[in-house]
């Protein structure tokens, strides 16, 4: 393989850098956005797709935000890869605040009166049933559609302008550069 390690990384190394990119967040964002920039479908059509992303990156269910917003980005028309990179709002720094947030709408749609609930799981929560998730997977099963939906319209409101006005000085830099070759100057 061209672009094979020397040595090959750990399996404790790779789930690191899934849950903790290498060099910083800052950087993992911004080539989250230039992806997203340089998307050659619509604008609306990312920002469709990077919204429900979005919506599903406010979710409980680990693990299926991705193939959930491949999904429904397929069935209403959005991008695919912007849906992808959209799950990416939902990461080990912000699921805590969208945990917070879905429980607690969930909490007062069923009129406020779920008392809070401790699980331990240390009793091995795999080896039960889902009975022992259920007080709090419920509330927060209903609360991440208002969650979900304030997340992806904000979103949807932020991406489209920026991959339009992307798109528009692409299209003005590759004009500029043909109108030069017509002309013959480098």
């Amino acid at each position: 393989m061209l672009f094979r390690r020397r040595v090959a990384e750990s399996f404790p190394g790779r789930m690191r850098v899934h849950l903790w990119p290498r060099r910083s967040w800052g950087r993992s964002s911004r080539y989250v956005v230039y992806r997203l920039r340089r998307l050659s479908d619509s604008p609306h059509a990312v920002a469709l797709g990077f919204a429900v992303g979005a919506f599903s990156a406010a979710t409980p269910f680990l693990g299926t935000h991705m193939m959930m917003a491949a999904l429904i980005a397929w069935l209403i028309g959005g991008s695919i890869v912007s849906a992808v990179l959209g799950t990416f709002l939902g990461n080990p720094l912000t699921y805590p605040l969208l945990w917070y947030l879905t429980y607690e709408a969930g909490n007062l749609m069923l009129g406020g009166h779920v008392q809070k609930h401790r699980i331990d799981l240390s009793n091995g929560i795999f080896q039960s049933s889902l009975a022992k998730l259920w007080p709090i997977l419920k509330p927060m099963t209903l609360g991440c559609i208002p969650v979900g939906l304030a997340l992806a319209a904000l979103s949807y409101v932020l991406v489209k302008p920026m991959v339009e006005a992307y798109q528009r000085r692409r299209r003005r830099e590759i004009e500029l550069r043909s109108g030069r070759e017509a002309l013959g100057a480098p």
